[in-house]
């Protein structure tokens, strides 16, 4: 039985349908949105016209979703005041998508004026952090993204809100396929995501969830049951035993047919949903600068693929209590209101 603080415990439940499942929305993306619009605009994308796209995300997807994942950038600006659901779990992100690129790793950090106190005062029920993350980096860059990691827990844990990890591993400088961009690494070694999220999993970090990507790459994901997939649902598997608490993946621009397959394997080994954004809607998004025809993509296949894997998801996933063996609110009797620590801001 976990126990968890008031505001951990409700900003998970808001996150999660009745059920305790997860069916997240991602609309945080900023470099493989930007990216297509600055190539048609031919240089900078302006603010409006990706702001307009992730507004129409929220606008179209949402009626399939228990909560949304926003950015400060252009996301929750433009769709926050009139149409983003209320009813809805609200999740932001805080990592800057320029991470810095070294010849021994990748560095993460925030965005710009943006902070966990700044996530809970806007009203949000979680706080995102996306952490590219090598084991065999160097030990300079690992200790860097380590207490990048560490420092967001800390805040989380102060302001009493939710911390949703998400682990990236990405080529090395020198490596085959070398990519800065933000899809699955197409040689993934398994081992490097299990030993990642082993070094996560830590209680040090204070990370409540975690958003995973794939032990092996999507295309090499059969589906739960299908024939030969025994070898890949034992690495699904052993990441569940790894991470100790609730858990959900990651689409990394996977196809459709390929991020059900991943989802399958992942349910049998007790993911409790999903988080994603591309497989989901980036084929809508091909259709760009065709307003018209991005939104009747979204609202046709878009939104026929998002009940289909919630389908997948209310017969398959397992209800976050249950990573933890159930919950309770911590101090939940009478003494509750002295015991309950406030910000150490109270008048």
């Amino acid at each position: 039985m976990k126990t968890l603080s008031a505001g951990k415990l409700r900003g998970i439940r808001r996150m999660a349908d009745a059920a305790g499942r997860f069916k997240m929305t991602a609309v945080d993306q900023r470099p493989p949105i930007i990216g297509p619009i600055a190539a048609a605009h031919g240089g900078a994308a302006p603010w409006a016209e990706v702001a307009r796209f992730k507004t129409m995300l929220v606008a179209e997807l949402q009626g399939q979703s228990t909560a949304m994942l926003l950015d400060p950038n252009f996301a929750y600006p433009m769709a926050a005041a009139e149409t983003l659901d209320p009813r809805l779990g609200l999740i932001m992100t805080l990592e800057d998508s320029a991470f810095t690129e070294t010849a021994e790793g990748r560095l993460s950090r925030e965005i710009d004026g943006w902070s966990v106190d700044k996530i809970r005062r806007c009203g949000a029920d979680a706080v995102k952090v996306l952490a590219w993350y090598r084991p065999d980096a160097s030990k300079a860059v690992n200790d860097h993204q380590k207490a990048f990691a560490l420092r967001v827990g800390e805040a989380c844990q102060r302001h009493d809100i939710p911390y949703l990890f998400e682990l990236l591993v990405y080529p090395l400088p020198g490596e085959k396929n070398q990519t800065t961009q933000y899809i699955e690494m197409a040689d993934k070694r398994a081992d490097l995501v299990l030993q990642s999220v082993a070094e996560f999993a830590r209680p040090d970090y204070g990370i409540d969830i975690f958003k995973l990507e794939s032990p092996v790459p999507a295309r090499d994901c059969p589906g739960a049951g299908a024939e030969g997939a025994a070898g890949v649902q034992a690495l699904f598997d052993e990441m569940g035993r790894l991470c100790k608490r609730p858990w959900v993946m990651l689409s990394a621009g996977a196809g459709m047919a390929e991020f059900r397959n991943v989802l399958s394997h992942a349910y049998a080994a007790g993911a409790s949903g999903y988080l994603a954004g591309r497989a989901i809607w980036l084929e809508a998004f091909r259709a760009y600068p065709d307003f018209a025809a991005i939104r009747q993509g979204l609202a046709g296949r878009g939104v026929d693929y998002m009940k289909d894997i919630n389908r997948l998801t209310d017969a398959s996933a397992a209800p976050w209590q249950r990573n933890w063996g159930g919950v309770a609110l911590a101090d939940a009797d009478e003494n509750f209101r002295h015991a309950y620590p406030g910000t150490g801001r109270e008048a």
